[in-house]
């Protein structure tokens, strides 16, 4: 049930949902003041949310920031990056495929000895194997060694990546192993959070594809999907870290 009900929590907080919501107001509304104010309220506010320069000023304020890398027994890739291929039965990387891209390149540059790849079936509706299974086949396509991965295929959410994590490094007897975990900037700061509160130490965090990109000039001028996605990105993870905060997750 609470799993259903964060999926739920979700839709609502989208902007696009409320820009429908006022939307709807307007055109059903007997006012025509109303009506009037409300319509341009929902264009006001479908253009701040469309536009990347607004949504960049936002992020780089609160995304993580690159940090100087030590050595690492440990590379955390928390789950979240890709969705399963059911026509070529592979990975197919998402919008934060950086995550798995980053990894890569550190565990070849000797930065990580071993890759943890923590990833469940986060989907309410969707089949599929969990992303830890189908993550740890494009790894060994890419000669990855057996020996430098671990897989985690049960957790749902951030709580559950550390919760699960934590367990397996203990149980191969390394419940000090130095962590350096790997995920979106804007997901660290929620991140760091859950970590603190599970006990974990000897942890660094390592930021990928980041909201705050440098704009081009239609950036400032023309709406854009993807600064849509970015704020609900951004708007889920500033609710989630003040759920973590206050104790419900």
């Amino acid at each position: 049930m609470a799993f259903f009900l964060s999926k739920f929590l979700l839709f609502l907080i989208r902007p696009l949902v409320w820009v429908m919501a006022i939307a709807l107001y307007a055109l059903f509304s007997k006012n025509k003041r109303h009506k009037r104010k409300a319509l341009i309220f929902a264009v006001a506010l479908l253009y701040f949310f469309s536009n990347k320069f607004f949504l960049g000023q936002v992020a780089y304020w609160y995304e993580a920031k690159q940090p100087a890398l030590a050595h690492y027994d440990v590379g955390l890739l928390l789950g979240g990056f890709s969705s399963y291929n059911f026509e070529a039965k592979a990975l197919k990387a998402q919008f934060a495929g950086d995550r798995l891209t980053q990894t890569l390149r550190l565990y070849q540059e000797g930065k990580i000895d071993h890759i943890l790849m923590s990833g469940g079936s986060g989907s309410l509706l969707e089949g599929g194997p969990p992303e830890a299974l189908y993550t740890g086949e494009y790894l060994k396509a890419l000669k990855i060694p057996d020996s430098a991965v671990i897989m985690e295929k049960e957790s749902r959410n951030t709580k559950e990546n550390f919760k699960y994590a934590a367990e397996i490094l203990k149980g191969l007897r390394k419940p000090d192993a130095k962590i350096l975990v790997i995920t979106s900037a804007w997901h660290i700061p929620r991140t760091k959070l859950l970590a603190e509160k599970q006990g974990f130490k000897h942890i660094d965090f390592y930021p990928t594809n980041s909201l705050s990109e440098k704009n081009s000039f239609e950036d400032y001028l023309v709406p854009q999907g993807s600064a849509i996605l970015g704020w609900e990105l951004l708007i889920k993870e500033w609710v989630g870290y003040v759920m973590t905060w206050i104790g419900l997750t």
